[in-house]
Protein backbone atom coordinates (compact mmCIF):
# COMPACT_ATOMS: atom_id res chain seq x y z
CA UNK A 1 0.00 0.00 0.00
CA UNK A 2 1.24 3.47 -0.91
CA UNK A 3 -0.52 5.35 1.90
CA UNK A 4 -3.76 7.34 1.90
CA UNK A 5 -5.03 10.52 0.24
CA UNK A 6 -8.06 12.72 1.09
CA UNK A 7 -11.34 11.82 -0.65
CA UNK A 8 -12.74 14.98 -2.32
CA UNK A 9 -16.27 15.91 -1.26
CA UNK A 10 -16.20 13.76 1.87
CA UNK A 11 -15.84 16.53 4.44
CA UNK A 12 -18.57 16.59 7.10
CA UNK A 13 -18.87 18.81 10.16
CA UNK A 14 -20.16 17.50 13.44
CA UNK A 15 -23.85 16.62 13.10
CA UNK A 16 -26.09 19.51 14.05
CA UNK A 17 -26.73 19.78 17.80
CA UNK A 18 -24.78 16.62 18.61
CA UNK A 19 -22.20 15.75 21.24
CA UNK A 20 -19.54 13.08 21.01
CA UNK A 21 -20.40 10.34 23.50
CA UNK A 22 -17.68 7.70 23.00
CA UNK A 23 -15.52 5.89 20.49
CA UNK A 24 -17.23 3.46 18.16
CA UNK A 25 -16.97 -0.23 19.05
CA UNK A 26 -14.01 -1.47 17.02
CA UNK A 27 -15.57 -4.94 16.65
CA UNK A 28 -18.92 -3.71 15.32
CA UNK A 29 -19.55 -4.92 11.77
CA UNK A 30 -20.91 -2.44 9.26
CA UNK A 31 -21.34 -2.24 5.51
CA UNK A 32 -20.55 0.67 3.24
CA UNK A 33 -21.57 1.60 -0.28
CA UNK A 34 -18.58 2.69 -2.36
CA UNK A 35 -19.20 4.65 -5.55
CA UNK A 36 -16.72 4.77 -8.41
CA UNK A 37 -16.01 7.35 -11.09
CA UNK A 38 -18.46 7.30 -13.98
CA UNK A 39 -15.84 6.97 -16.70
CA UNK A 40 -17.30 6.30 -20.14
CA UNK A 41 -19.87 3.66 -19.28
CA UNK A 42 -20.47 0.32 -17.63
CA UNK A 43 -17.31 -1.27 -19.03
CA UNK A 44 -15.12 1.41 -17.49
CA UNK A 45 -17.09 1.15 -14.25
CA UNK A 46 -16.51 -2.61 -14.20
CA UNK A 47 -12.76 -2.08 -14.48
CA UNK A 48 -12.79 0.48 -11.68
CA UNK A 49 -14.87 -1.82 -9.48
CA UNK A 50 -12.40 -4.66 -10.03
CA UNK A 51 -9.48 -2.46 -8.93
CA UNK A 52 -11.35 -1.13 -5.90
CA UNK A 53 -12.40 -4.66 -4.92
CA UNK A 54 -8.83 -5.93 -4.99
CA UNK A 55 -7.53 -3.08 -2.83
CA UNK A 56 -10.33 -3.31 -0.26
CA UNK A 57 -9.93 -7.06 0.06
CA UNK A 58 -6.22 -6.56 0.76
CA UNK A 59 -7.31 -4.37 3.69
CA UNK A 60 -9.52 -7.16 5.08
CA UNK A 61 -12.90 -5.93 3.84
CA UNK A 62 -15.37 -8.24 2.12
CA UNK A 63 -16.96 -7.06 -1.12
CA UNK A 64 -20.47 -8.46 -0.95
CA UNK A 65 -21.89 -7.18 -4.25
CA UNK A 66 -21.13 -4.79 -7.07
CA UNK A 67 -22.89 -3.15 -10.02
CA UNK A 68 -21.29 -1.53 -13.07
CA UNK A 69 -24.76 -0.20 -13.98
CA UNK A 70 -24.93 1.93 -10.82
CA UNK A 71 -21.13 2.27 -10.48
CA UNK A 72 -21.05 1.03 -6.93
CA UNK A 73 -20.17 -1.84 -4.64
CA UNK A 74 -21.08 -2.87 -1.10
CA UNK A 75 -18.26 -3.84 1.24
CA UNK A 76 -18.43 -5.02 4.84
CA UNK A 77 -16.07 -5.30 7.76
CA UNK A 78 -15.45 -4.25 11.33
CA UNK A 79 -15.09 -0.67 12.47
CA UNK A 80 -11.37 -1.37 12.92
CA UNK A 81 -11.09 -2.52 9.30
CA UNK A 82 -13.02 0.55 8.11
CA UNK A 83 -10.61 2.73 10.06
CA UNK A 84 -7.68 1.10 8.29
CA UNK A 85 -9.33 1.50 4.88
CA UNK A 86 -10.86 5.01 5.13
CA UNK A 87 -9.57 6.61 8.39
CA UNK A 88 -12.99 8.06 9.35
CA UNK A 89 -12.43 8.42 13.12
CA UNK A 90 -15.80 6.89 13.92
CA UNK A 91 -17.53 7.69 17.19
CA UNK A 92 -20.97 7.51 18.76
CA UNK A 93 -22.72 10.89 18.89
CA UNK A 94 -26.01 11.96 20.43
CA UNK A 95 -28.53 14.71 19.76
CA UNK A 96 -32.10 15.45 20.74
CA UNK A 97 -33.67 14.64 17.39
CA UNK A 98 -31.96 11.32 16.65
CA UNK A 99 -30.64 9.96 19.94
CA UNK A 100 -27.39 7.99 19.63
CA UNK A 101 -25.89 7.28 16.22
CA UNK A 102 -22.54 6.51 14.64
CA UNK A 103 -20.92 9.45 12.84
CA UNK A 104 -17.66 11.13 11.95
CA UNK A 105 -16.11 14.56 11.40
CA UNK A 106 -13.74 15.84 8.71
CA UNK A 107 -12.51 14.19 5.51
CA UNK A 108 -12.30 10.53 4.66
CA UNK A 109 -9.07 9.17 3.28
CA UNK A 110 -8.74 6.41 0.72
CA UNK A 111 -5.80 4.22 -0.31
CA UNK A 112 -3.65 6.15 -2.79
CA UNK A 113 -4.15 3.39 -5.36
CA UNK A 114 -7.84 4.36 -5.52
CA UNK A 115 -7.33 8.09 -6.11
CA UNK A 116 -9.55 9.16 -9.00
CA UNK A 117 -11.45 5.87 -8.93
CA UNK A 118 -13.49 6.14 -5.72
CA UNK A 119 -15.91 9.08 -5.53
CA UNK A 120 -17.79 8.31 -2.30
CA UNK A 121 -17.99 6.02 0.72
CA UNK A 122 -21.41 5.95 2.42
CA UNK A 123 -22.61 4.10 5.50
CA UNK A 124 -19.93 5.07 7.98
CA UNK A 125 -22.02 8.02 9.19
CA UNK A 126 -25.65 7.40 10.22
CA UNK A 127 -26.83 10.99 10.71
CA UNK A 128 -30.27 11.72 9.29
CA UNK A 129 -30.51 13.51 5.94
CA UNK A 130 -34.07 12.55 4.94
CA UNK A 131 -36.97 14.49 6.43
CA UNK A 132 -40.66 14.07 5.75
CA UNK A 133 -42.07 17.01 3.86
CA UNK A 134 -45.23 17.29 6.00
CA UNK A 135 -46.62 15.98 9.27
CA UNK A 136 -50.08 14.72 10.02
CA UNK A 137 -53.10 16.96 10.23
CA UNK A 138 -55.53 16.51 13.13
CA UNK A 139 -57.70 13.43 12.78
CA UNK A 140 -61.23 13.98 11.46
CA UNK A 141 -64.32 11.82 11.58
CA UNK A 142 -67.01 13.40 9.36
CA UNK A 143 -70.01 11.52 8.07
CA UNK A 144 -69.38 9.88 4.72
CA UNK A 145 -70.85 11.87 1.85
CA UNK A 146 -72.17 9.62 -0.97
CA UNK A 147 -72.08 12.60 -3.34
CA UNK A 148 -68.44 13.39 -2.53
CA UNK A 149 -67.31 13.67 -6.16
CA UNK A 150 -69.83 16.46 -6.79
CA UNK A 151 -69.50 18.52 -3.60
CA UNK A 152 -67.59 21.84 -3.55
CA UNK A 153 -63.86 21.56 -2.92
CA UNK A 154 -64.10 22.88 0.62
CA UNK A 155 -63.68 19.59 2.47
CA UNK A 156 -60.75 17.14 2.07
CA UNK A 157 -60.76 16.09 -1.56
CA UNK A 158 -61.35 12.57 -2.83
CA UNK A 159 -59.44 10.96 -5.71
CA UNK A 160 -62.47 11.34 -7.97
CA UNK A 161 -62.65 15.05 -7.24
CA UNK A 162 -58.94 15.54 -7.77
CA UNK A 163 -58.88 13.60 -11.02
CA UNK A 164 -61.76 15.74 -12.29
CA UNK A 165 -60.15 18.96 -11.03
CA UNK A 166 -56.89 18.16 -12.85
CA UNK A 167 -58.63 16.63 -15.88
CA UNK A 168 -56.89 13.25 -15.72
CA UNK A 169 -57.12 11.38 -19.03
CA UNK A 170 -58.83 7.97 -19.24
CA UNK A 171 -56.86 5.09 -17.76
CA UNK A 172 -55.98 3.62 -14.40
CA UNK A 173 -52.24 2.93 -14.75
CA UNK A 174 -52.70 -0.76 -15.54
CA UNK A 175 -49.51 -2.44 -16.70
CA UNK A 176 -47.33 0.28 -15.19
CA UNK A 177 -45.40 0.45 -11.93
CA UNK A 178 -45.10 3.42 -9.57
CA UNK A 179 -42.13 3.21 -7.22
CA UNK A 180 -42.26 5.08 -3.92
CA UNK A 181 -39.28 6.00 -1.72
CA UNK A 182 -39.63 5.88 2.07
CA UNK A 183 -37.05 6.50 4.80
CA UNK A 184 -38.99 5.37 7.84
CA UNK A 185 -42.38 4.19 9.00
CA UNK A 186 -44.42 1.18 7.92
CA UNK A 187 -47.07 0.16 5.42
CA UNK A 188 -50.52 -0.57 6.90
CA UNK A 189 -52.43 -2.76 4.46
CA UNK A 190 -55.65 -2.46 6.47
CA UNK A 191 -55.68 1.31 6.01
CA UNK A 192 -55.24 0.94 2.25
CA UNK A 193 -58.13 -1.53 2.11
CA UNK A 194 -60.34 0.84 4.13
CA UNK A 195 -59.34 3.78 1.92
CA UNK A 196 -60.14 1.90 -1.28
CA UNK A 197 -63.46 0.70 0.10
CA UNK A 198 -64.35 4.26 1.06
CA UNK A 199 -63.41 5.59 -2.37
CA UNK A 200 -64.95 2.71 -4.30
CA UNK A 201 -61.72 1.75 -6.06
CA UNK A 202 -59.96 -1.62 -6.30
CA UNK A 203 -57.08 -2.37 -3.95
CA UNK A 204 -53.85 -2.20 -5.98
CA UNK A 205 -50.87 -4.51 -5.79
CA UNK A 206 -48.40 -3.07 -3.26
CA UNK A 207 -45.00 -4.69 -2.75
CA UNK A 208 -42.91 -3.39 0.17
CA UNK A 209 -39.14 -3.80 -0.33
CA UNK A 210 -36.48 -3.42 2.35
CA UNK A 211 -33.36 -1.93 0.75
CA UNK A 212 -30.02 -3.42 1.83
CA UNK A 213 -31.51 -5.08 4.90
CA UNK A 214 -33.75 -2.19 6.00
CA UNK A 215 -36.72 -3.68 7.89
CA UNK A 216 -40.24 -3.22 6.54
CA UNK A 217 -42.28 -2.57 9.66
CA UNK A 218 -45.85 -3.63 10.31
CA UNK A 219 -48.20 -1.86 12.71
CA UNK A 220 -47.88 -4.64 15.27
CA UNK A 221 -44.08 -4.36 15.19
CA UNK A 222 -44.24 -0.59 15.63
CA UNK A 223 -46.60 -0.96 18.59
CA UNK A 224 -44.00 -3.11 20.37
CA UNK A 225 -41.29 -0.44 20.15
CA UNK A 226 -40.34 1.84 23.10
CA UNK A 227 -42.69 4.80 23.28
CA UNK A 228 -40.42 7.42 21.68
CA UNK A 229 -39.40 5.14 18.79
CA UNK A 230 -43.01 4.07 18.38
CA UNK A 231 -44.17 7.66 17.97
CA UNK A 232 -41.38 8.45 15.50
CA UNK A 233 -42.27 5.45 13.38
CA UNK A 234 -45.98 6.27 13.50
CA UNK A 235 -45.22 9.84 12.42
CA UNK A 236 -43.20 8.55 9.47
CA UNK A 237 -45.94 6.03 8.70
CA UNK A 238 -48.32 8.92 8.02
CA UNK A 239 -46.09 9.78 5.05
CA UNK A 240 -45.83 6.19 3.83
CA UNK A 241 -49.54 5.48 3.83
CA UNK A 242 -50.47 8.87 2.38
CA UNK A 243 -48.18 8.29 -0.61
CA UNK A 244 -49.61 4.82 -1.21
CA UNK A 245 -53.25 5.90 -0.87
CA UNK A 246 -52.93 8.90 -3.19
CA UNK A 247 -51.41 6.75 -5.94
CA UNK A 248 -54.01 4.03 -5.27
CA UNK A 249 -56.86 6.50 -5.57
CA UNK A 250 -55.67 8.13 -8.79
CA UNK A 251 -54.03 5.16 -10.56
CA UNK A 252 -55.64 2.08 -8.99
CA UNK A 253 -54.52 -0.23 -11.80
CA UNK A 254 -50.83 0.58 -11.36
CA UNK A 255 -48.63 -1.74 -9.34
CA UNK A 256 -46.81 -0.06 -6.47
CA UNK A 257 -43.35 -0.98 -5.19
CA UNK A 258 -42.54 0.81 -1.93
CA UNK A 259 -38.83 0.96 -1.11
CA UNK A 260 -37.88 1.38 2.55
CA UNK A 261 -34.32 2.54 3.18
CA UNK A 262 -32.25 4.05 5.98
CA UNK A 263 -32.50 7.83 6.32
CA UNK A 264 -28.76 8.50 5.94
CA UNK A 265 -26.67 9.18 2.82
CA UNK A 266 -26.12 5.48 2.19
CA UNK A 267 -29.89 4.94 2.28
CA UNK A 268 -30.43 7.42 -0.55
CA UNK A 269 -27.73 5.88 -2.74
CA UNK A 270 -28.81 2.29 -2.09
CA UNK A 271 -32.49 3.01 -2.73
CA UNK A 272 -31.81 4.64 -6.09
CA UNK A 273 -29.46 1.81 -7.02
CA UNK A 274 -32.19 -0.75 -6.38
CA UNK A 275 -34.87 1.18 -8.28
CA UNK A 276 -32.53 1.41 -11.27
CA UNK A 277 -31.88 -2.33 -11.17
CA UNK A 278 -35.55 -3.21 -10.68
CA UNK A 279 -36.51 -1.07 -13.67
CA UNK A 280 -34.96 -3.74 -15.88
CA UNK A 281 -37.68 -6.23 -14.89
CA UNK A 282 -40.66 -3.97 -14.08
CA UNK A 283 -42.41 -1.24 -16.07
CA UNK A 284 -41.40 1.52 -13.65
CA UNK A 285 -42.73 4.80 -15.00
CA UNK A 286 -41.89 7.01 -12.07
CA UNK A 287 -40.40 7.15 -8.57
CA UNK A 288 -42.22 9.35 -6.04
CA UNK A 289 -39.99 10.91 -3.36
CA UNK A 290 -41.61 12.94 -0.58
CA UNK A 291 -38.44 13.40 1.50
CA UNK A 292 -35.49 15.75 1.36
CA UNK A 293 -33.23 18.30 3.02
CA UNK A 294 -31.96 21.74 2.00
CA UNK A 295 -29.32 21.19 -0.68
CA UNK A 296 -26.70 23.22 1.18
CA UNK A 297 -27.47 21.94 4.67
CA UNK A 298 -24.08 21.09 6.21
CA UNK A 299 -25.27 17.57 7.04
CA UNK A 300 -25.00 16.71 3.33
CA UNK A 301 -21.55 15.88 2.02
CA UNK A 302 -20.63 17.06 -1.45
CA UNK A 303 -19.89 13.46 -2.41
CA UNK A 304 -23.44 12.42 -1.49
CA UNK A 305 -25.03 15.19 -3.57
CA UNK A 306 -22.91 14.06 -6.51
CA UNK A 307 -23.66 10.36 -6.02
CA UNK A 308 -27.41 10.89 -5.69
CA UNK A 309 -27.52 13.21 -8.69
CA UNK A 310 -25.57 10.69 -10.79
CA UNK A 311 -28.11 7.99 -9.98
CA UNK A 312 -30.99 10.32 -10.76
CA UNK A 313 -29.31 10.88 -14.13
CA UNK A 314 -29.11 7.12 -14.71
CA UNK A 315 -32.81 6.81 -13.84
CA UNK A 316 -33.70 9.68 -16.18
CA UNK A 317 -31.72 8.02 -18.96
CA UNK A 318 -33.75 4.86 -18.43
CA UNK A 319 -37.00 6.81 -18.89
CA UNK A 320 -37.93 7.04 -15.20
CA UNK A 321 -39.27 10.38 -14.01
CA UNK A 322 -38.28 10.83 -10.37
CA UNK A 323 -40.92 13.16 -8.87
CA UNK A 324 -39.56 14.94 -5.78
CA UNK A 325 -41.31 17.18 -3.25
CA UNK A 326 -40.01 20.76 -3.24
CA UNK A 327 -40.45 21.21 0.52
CA UNK A 328 -43.01 22.60 2.95
CA UNK A 329 -41.12 25.47 4.60
CA UNK A 330 -41.15 28.19 2.00
CA UNK A 331 -38.15 30.16 0.88
CA UNK A 332 -35.95 29.33 3.91
CA UNK A 333 -36.45 25.53 3.76
CA UNK A 334 -35.81 25.10 7.51
CA UNK A 335 -32.48 26.95 7.41
CA UNK A 336 -31.82 30.00 9.61
CA UNK A 337 -28.87 31.79 8.01
CA UNK A 338 -30.73 34.69 6.38
CA UNK A 339 -30.49 33.20 2.89
CA UNK A 340 -33.00 31.50 0.61
CA UNK A 341 -32.68 27.73 0.16
CA UNK A 342 -34.13 24.99 -2.01
CA UNK A 343 -34.59 21.32 -1.22
CA UNK A 344 -32.55 18.38 -2.47
CA UNK A 345 -33.01 16.10 -4.33
CA UNK A 346 -35.76 18.28 -5.84
CA UNK A 347 -33.04 20.71 -6.95
CA UNK A 348 -31.28 18.07 -9.04
CA UNK A 349 -31.51 18.75 -12.79
CA UNK A 350 -32.44 15.07 -13.12
CA UNK A 351 -35.60 15.26 -10.96
CA UNK A 352 -39.10 16.61 -11.58
CA UNK A 353 -39.56 19.06 -8.70
CA UNK A 354 -43.14 19.32 -7.42
CA UNK A 355 -44.42 22.35 -5.52
CA UNK A 356 -47.68 22.92 -3.70
CA UNK A 357 -50.93 24.82 -4.10
CA UNK A 358 -54.09 25.34 -2.09
CA UNK A 359 -57.59 26.06 -3.30
CA UNK A 360 -59.37 29.38 -3.31
CA UNK A 361 -62.82 28.27 -4.37
CA UNK A 362 -62.05 25.99 -7.32
CA UNK A 363 -58.85 27.85 -8.24
CA UNK A 364 -55.31 26.77 -7.35
CA UNK A 365 -53.18 29.43 -5.68
CA UNK A 366 -49.73 29.06 -4.16
CA UNK A 367 -49.78 27.12 -0.89
CA UNK A 368 -48.97 29.50 1.95
CA UNK A 369 -50.27 29.27 5.52
CA UNK A 370 -48.94 31.61 8.19
CA UNK A 371 -46.07 31.83 9.07
CA UNK A 372 -45.00 30.12 5.86
CA UNK A 373 -43.21 27.24 7.59
CA UNK A 374 -44.17 24.27 9.72
CA UNK A 375 -42.37 25.37 12.87
CA UNK A 376 -45.11 27.94 13.46
CA UNK A 377 -47.97 25.61 12.63
CA UNK A 378 -48.34 26.62 9.00
CA UNK A 379 -46.47 25.75 5.85
CA UNK A 380 -45.64 26.91 2.34
CA UNK A 381 -44.37 25.43 -0.85
CA UNK A 382 -40.64 25.22 -1.35
CA UNK A 383 -39.19 26.81 -4.43
CA UNK A 384 -36.42 29.07 -5.66
CA UNK A 385 -33.02 28.96 -7.29
CA UNK A 386 -30.32 26.39 -6.54
CA UNK A 387 -26.93 27.53 -5.27
CA UNK A 388 -25.45 24.08 -5.98
CA UNK A 389 -26.68 22.96 -9.41
CA UNK A 390 -26.26 25.24 -12.44
CA UNK A 391 -29.33 25.89 -14.54
CA UNK A 392 -29.57 23.09 -17.11
CA UNK A 393 -29.54 24.06 -20.76
CA UNK A 394 -33.11 22.80 -21.22
CA UNK A 395 -34.47 25.12 -18.51
CA UNK A 396 -34.70 28.32 -20.54
CA UNK A 397 -36.23 30.62 -17.92
CA UNK A 398 -35.11 33.92 -16.42
CA UNK A 399 -35.52 33.92 -12.65
CA UNK A 400 -32.93 35.48 -10.37
CA UNK A 401 -31.96 34.10 -6.98
CA UNK A 402 -32.94 35.99 -3.84
CA UNK A 403 -29.35 35.45 -2.68
CA UNK A 404 -27.02 38.27 -3.80
CA UNK A 405 -24.19 37.03 -6.00
CA UNK A 406 -25.64 33.56 -6.43
CA UNK A 407 -25.27 31.49 -9.58
CA UNK A 408 -27.94 31.14 -12.23
CA UNK A 409 -28.99 27.86 -10.69
CA UNK A 410 -31.60 25.22 -11.36
CA UNK A 411 -35.05 26.72 -10.68
CA UNK A 412 -37.65 24.68 -8.82
CA UNK A 413 -40.40 23.57 -8.79
CA UNK A 414 -41.15 22.45 -12.34
CA UNK A 415 -44.85 21.84 -11.59
CA UNK A 416 -47.27 21.85 -8.67
CA UNK A 417 -50.40 20.22 -7.27
CA UNK A 418 -52.61 20.45 -4.20
CA UNK A 419 -50.66 20.57 -0.93
CA UNK A 420 -52.65 22.81 1.41
CA UNK A 421 -56.34 23.34 2.23
CA UNK A 422 -58.68 21.60 1.78
CA UNK A 423 -56.17 18.69 1.98
CA UNK A 424 -56.67 15.06 0.99
CA UNK A 425 -59.29 12.57 2.19
CA UNK A 426 -57.16 9.74 3.65
CA UNK A 427 -57.23 6.92 6.21
CA UNK A 428 -54.69 6.40 9.00
CA UNK A 429 -54.95 3.86 11.80
CA UNK A 430 -58.48 3.07 10.67
CA UNK A 431 -59.74 6.64 10.92
CA UNK A 432 -60.29 9.43 8.44
CA UNK A 433 -57.35 11.81 8.61
CA UNK A 434 -56.88 14.71 6.24
CA UNK A 435 -53.30 15.48 5.23
CA UNK A 436 -51.28 17.35 2.64
CA UNK A 437 -47.97 19.03 1.92
CA UNK A 438 -45.80 18.83 -1.17
CA UNK A 439 -45.38 15.19 -0.18
CA UNK A 440 -49.02 14.76 -1.24
CA UNK A 441 -48.61 16.78 -4.42
CA UNK A 442 -45.71 14.56 -5.53
CA UNK A 443 -47.59 11.22 -5.76
CA UNK A 444 -50.35 13.07 -7.65
CA UNK A 445 -47.87 13.68 -10.45
CA UNK A 446 -46.50 10.13 -10.16
CA UNK A 447 -50.02 8.74 -10.54
CA UNK A 448 -50.76 11.02 -13.50
CA UNK A 449 -47.67 9.78 -15.36
CA UNK A 450 -48.76 6.17 -14.84
CA UNK A 451 -52.25 6.97 -16.13
CA UNK A 452 -50.90 8.80 -19.18
CA UNK A 453 -48.72 5.80 -19.99
CA UNK A 454 -51.59 3.31 -19.80
CA UNK A 455 -55.15 3.73 -20.96
CA UNK A 456 -55.15 6.44 -23.59
CA UNK A 457 -55.71 5.71 -27.28
CA UNK A 458 -52.24 7.18 -27.83
CA UNK A 459 -50.42 6.54 -24.53
CA UNK A 460 -47.39 8.51 -23.50
CA UNK A 461 -44.11 6.65 -23.89
CA UNK A 462 -42.43 7.14 -20.50
CA UNK A 463 -39.43 9.45 -20.54
CA UNK A 464 -37.85 11.92 -18.13
CA UNK A 465 -40.56 14.57 -18.08
CA UNK A 466 -38.84 17.70 -16.76
CA UNK A 467 -36.92 18.75 -19.92
CA UNK A 468 -39.96 17.99 -22.08
CA UNK A 469 -42.00 20.60 -20.23
CA UNK A 470 -39.66 23.38 -21.38
CA UNK A 471 -39.54 22.26 -25.02
CA UNK A 472 -41.78 23.85 -27.63
CA UNK A 473 -44.88 21.75 -28.11
CA UNK A 474 -46.39 20.41 -31.34
CA UNK A 475 -48.08 22.70 -33.82
CA UNK A 476 -51.71 23.69 -33.62
CA UNK A 477 -53.42 25.86 -31.05
CA UNK A 478 -51.76 27.26 -29.07
CA UNK A 479 -48.67 26.87 -31.24
CA UNK A 480 -45.20 28.04 -30.25
CA UNK A 481 -45.75 27.38 -26.56
CA UNK A 482 -43.75 25.22 -24.19
CA UNK A 483 -45.28 21.86 -23.35
CA UNK A 484 -45.52 22.95 -19.71
CA UNK A 485 -47.60 25.98 -20.67
CA UNK A 486 -49.85 23.83 -22.87
CA UNK A 487 -50.28 20.99 -20.38
CA UNK A 488 -50.59 22.86 -17.08
CA UNK A 489 -53.01 25.39 -15.64
CA UNK A 490 -51.04 28.50 -14.72
CA UNK A 491 -50.97 29.48 -11.03
CA UNK A 492 -50.64 33.25 -10.83
CA UNK A 493 -51.39 34.16 -7.22
CA UNK A 494 -49.27 33.82 -4.08
CA UNK A 495 -45.73 33.56 -2.77
CA UNK A 496 -43.60 31.32 -0.56
CA UNK A 497 -42.22 33.81 1.95
CA UNK A 498 -41.17 32.11 5.19
CA UNK A 499 -41.17 34.18 8.38
CA UNK A 500 -37.61 33.04 9.11
CA UNK A 501 -36.36 34.76 5.96
CA UNK A 502 -38.93 37.52 5.50
CA UNK A 503 -38.95 37.34 1.71
CA UNK A 504 -39.77 34.79 -0.94
CA UNK A 505 -40.53 34.09 -4.57
CA UNK A 506 -43.71 35.27 -6.27
CA UNK A 507 -46.20 33.62 -8.59
CA UNK A 508 -46.99 35.33 -11.87
CA UNK A 509 -48.02 34.75 -15.45
CA UNK A 510 -46.18 31.80 -16.95
CA UNK A 511 -43.40 29.84 -15.28
CA UNK A 512 -42.39 30.93 -11.77
CA UNK A 513 -40.32 29.69 -8.83
CA UNK A 514 -43.25 28.75 -6.58
CA UNK A 515 -45.54 26.77 -8.89
CA UNK A 516 -43.40 26.08 -11.94
CA UNK A 517 -45.62 25.73 -15.01
CA UNK A 518 -48.63 25.23 -12.75
CA UNK A 519 -50.95 22.36 -11.85
CA UNK A 520 -51.72 19.52 -14.26
CA UNK A 521 -54.28 19.56 -17.00
CA UNK A 522 -53.88 15.87 -17.74
CA UNK A 523 -55.73 15.65 -21.04
CA UNK A 524 -53.93 18.69 -22.44
CA UNK A 525 -50.56 17.50 -21.18
CA UNK A 526 -50.98 14.09 -22.77
CA UNK A 527 -51.93 15.74 -26.06
CA UNK A 528 -48.93 18.07 -25.92
CA UNK A 529 -46.56 15.17 -25.22
CA UNK A 530 -47.93 12.81 -27.86
CA UNK A 531 -48.75 15.54 -30.41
Amino acid sequence: MAGHVPLPGSDRPRAAGSERARDADQDERIDVTVTVAAGTGEQAAAGAIATVTAVLEQLGLTVDSSSPLTRSLIASGTVAQMEAAFKPGLAVYSNESQGEFRAREGHLQIPAELEGLVTGVFGLDERRVARRRQGAAPARDPARDPAAAARPLTQPVTPAQLAAHYDFPPGDGAGRTVAIAEFGGGYFAGDLEAFCARQGTPVPSVTPVGVNGTPVLTLSQIERLPSQQQQEQLDDSVEVNMDIQIVAGLAPGADQVVYFSSFDEQGWVDLLNQVIHDHQSAAVVTLSVSWGLAEDDPDWSGAALEAIDERLAIAAGAGITVCVAAGDDGSADQENDGRAHVDFPASSPHALAVGGTMLSGDTDVVWWESPGERSGGGGATGGGVSVVFPRPSWQDVSIASLNPGAIDGRVIPDVAALAGPPLYDLIFLGREQANGGTSAATPVWAALLAVMASGARTPWKPAFLAPLLYAIGPGGEPSGKAVGAMGCTDVTTGNNTSSTLGRGYQAGLGFDAVSGWGVPNGVALLAALTG
